[in-house]
């Protein structure tokens, strides 16, 4: 069977500056460089600069190009030579640059040995060979990965989601002449180490900046564009949409409207599905939300809300007390439960009692970024009198003092019915196969 070759569209003017940053004049014969300096000039003022920073919107070619620019540039300069990909996982650089790569590469005649096991790919191009190392640059330790391997060049996929440590290593590790640094990646906020250390010294490190939009993606149709705007809102729509570096501050979900997103409960005979996600705590609340879908929208029906420090008297609930009010909760009703990961005892007692417990996805930013774009799309609404849930939408806040430290963090205050939300459409509504947590499960 032949393979699907790779389907170009044709470049935009942004992308096909990202494959040429590299293009050295100094390599062309002498009756040819005034040809090539003329038709492209930024040539000579790029010619010492050792590495490019290409960030802005989710979907705006970035990657793919930045991809393909990188592995030409090395397989036209060096020879048997080491390089690094990194990615914030192994399974993220994967599925987001690898997997494509290897398709842009074979469809232009070049040989991909990918040795999975070791993470190394091995490309061959003519009589030329190199090695590319893959890392993942997750968390502090990352950092280990990466010492005592050198490499002539080092390219960063979503390096903003990366720990400056491990950054700071993988450079460090790029010591052969010529070597060069690529990064990608979509905003932050203002004060991330990333943007106060390489984008704002871009003269100081002699790189490349290059913005993109969607807009500049030449592959994507106006709908498309049309349907990712359509996603996001507040601090996210700003970054992912606009490519700013902007400050998560005040609300979180400041797009919560009562007159649009709150409406009657469905008619309980056309509702298909029901399942209950919810948030433990001992002293702190324990939250259940009953959900259910009908015609299309799941709708939160119902809540408990039990908080042992405002309890008249002050009481705190074991498990088997908590576990006889759920059963109490739903009545005849029988759905799986998706579950705060920290309650492990609480699962075993659930399960005991016949239940079906999913361990909810506790990605923070994720699951906001999830959740306020249900809200937005109409995929969940509320019926009247989830006076909790209410309440907390209205007082939920980014942190401040975070925010002033390069970090996204929410204030840990009045976000227990929240992060039961979050919990339920990280598993139910998120569009990865790898939360899509209860597509096996039963519903009741």
């Amino acid at each position: 069977m032949k393979k699907a070759q790779f389907d170009y569209a044709p470049f935009s003017d942004k992308q096909l500056d990202v494959l040429s940053w590299w293009i050295d004049p100094k390599a062309f014969e002498a009756d040819d460089f005034d040809a090539a300096i003329k038709e492209h000039p930024e040539w000579l003022n790029r010619r010492d600069k050792e590495a490019i920073i290409c960030d802005g919107s989710v979907r705006a070619g970035k990657t793919m190009i930045m991809s393909m620019s990188y592995v030409l540039w090395a397989m036209t300069n060096y020879q048997s030579q080491q390089f690094g990909i990194a990615g914030k996982t192994i399974g993220s650089l994967r599925r987001n640059v690898i997997r494509p790569l290897k398709r842009m590469l074979e469809a232009r005649h070049y040989t991909v040995k990918d040795s999975r096991s070791e993470n190394i790919l091995t490309i061959t191009y003519g009589a030329t060979t190199n090695t590319f190392f893959l890392f993942g640059g997750k968390d502090e330790g990352s950092q280990d990965l990466v010492q005592g391997i050198t490499v002539a060049a080092f390219f960063f996929d979503e390096v903003a989601l990366m720990p400056q440590s491990f950054v700071n290593q993988a450079t460090a590790r790029a010591s052969v002449d010529g070597a060069k640094f690529w990064f990608n990646c979509n905003p932050a906020g203002p004060y991330h180490w990333f943007k106060l250390e390489w984008l704002d010294k871009l003269k100081e490190h002699k790189a490349v900046h290059i913005h993109f939009t969607m807009q500049d993606n030449p592959s994507l149709s106006q709908d498309t564009i049309d349907r990712y705007e359509r996603m996001y809102t507040g601090v996210f729509y700003q970054r992912f949409i606009q490519g700013l570096w902007v400050l998560s501050d005040g609300i979180v979900y400041d797009n919560f409207d009562k007159q649009r997103m709150v409406t009657e409960s469905p008619d309980p005979k056309s509702i298909t599905k029901y399942v209950v996600s919810s948030d433990y705590g001992a002293l702190n609340p324990t939250v259940f939300l009953l959900w259910g879908f009908s015609n299309g929208v799941w709708y939160c029906l119902n809540e408990y809300y039990y908080n042992a420090r405002e309890a008249s008297n002050s009481r705190q609930k074991s498990d088997d007390q908590y576990a006889d009010d759920l059963e109490r909760f739903l009545g005849p009703i029988r759905a799986p439960v998706i579950l705060d990961p920290s309650a492990v005892h609480f699962a075993i007692k659930l399960k005991q009692r016949g239940f079906t417990v999913v361990p909810a996805n506790n990605d923070v930013l994720d699951g906001i970024r999830i959740t306020q774009s249900a809200m937005s799309n109409g995929l969940i609404k509320f019926v009247p009198g989830l006076t909790n849930l209410f309440k907390e939408l209205a007082s939920y806040v980014w942190d401040d003092k975070a925010a002033e430290h390069g970090e996204d963090k929410v204030v840990k205050e009045h976000d227990h019915a929240c992060d039961a939300m979050r919990y339920f459409c990280m598993k139910v509504l998120a569009p990865t196969t790898e939360e899509s947590g209860l597509q096996a499960v039963a519903y009741y």
